[in-house]
């Protein structure tokens, strides 16, 4: 399994054959602008929220690939109006079994309204069960005890907001790193914005004295977990 960083919340995961891309920001992203969006071909995008900051590249990219995107139901709906009926609606606690694993979708602490000003239904995570492993993507989340519930899934990596101002910084990252029980954590929703940016060098020496793995990957890194 092998995920690559593609800036701010942005990522794609390669697990069973299939490409599953998460919260596309990338054209609009000045930080990104290596990456060609017409050479993604993913086979499912999966929206934590409708914040243009995530859901930007959406609509280019699934008529590219023609990708099934996974999302809240209010999501899927405002799909459909857009001419996209490929979508896979879901809400907070359901699971559903794809052709590359399961995907749970969990309770996110955010906002979510669509860029054109229609609403986002609810801010979500998504707990990804595949290849033997599970991994927790966390989508714009504050630190919430709701998090504790996912301790129990023994998560071999998590992918957490750690830019502060919009969502949780690293202190409560840190804190969220011990309720969900997982020491694996790769770093999102930072420097993309002059209000999220920062101190990389002192954020990771915070996770080292916590004895966390804080990996921090460059724009277009690849990294296995």
């Amino acid at each position: 399994m092998k995920t690559t960083f593609y800036g701010q919340a942005s990522f794609e995961i390669e697990t069973g054959g299939k490409k599953l891309l998460f919260d596309p920001f990338i054209s609009q992203n000045p930080m990104a602008k290596n990456i060609d969006i017409n050479s993604l071909k993913p086979d499912y995008i999966l929206i934590s929220h409708g914040h243009g900051d995530h859901v930007a590249d959406l609509l280019t990219i699934q008529k590219n690939s023609n990708a099934v995107v996974i999302c809240i139901a209010e999501i899927a709906g405002w799909l459909g109006n857009q001419g996209i009926n490929n979508a896979h609606g879901m809400n907070i606690g359901g699971g559903y079994n794809f052709d590359f694993g399961r995907v749970k979708m969990v309770n996110a602490i955010h906002s979510s309204t669509l860029p054109d000003g229609s609403p986002g239904g609810n801010p979500a995570g998504f707990v990804i069960y595949a290849e033997g492993k599970t991994i927790y993507f966390a989508g714009d989340t504050a630190l919430t005890y709701d998090m504790k519930l996912l301790a129990d899934e023994k998560l071999d990596w998590a992918f957490l907001p750690i830019g502060d101002n919009y969502t949780m910084g690293a202190d409560d990252a840190i804190k969220a790193s011990a309720f969900i029980n997982c020491k694996n954590i790769i770093g999102m929703h930072y420097d993309t914005f002059p209000v999220i940016k920062i101190d990389k060098q002192a954020v990771k020496e915070k996770f080292d004295k916590a004895g966390l793995n804080l990996k921090l990957p460059g724009i277009g890194e690849s990294l296995t977990l």
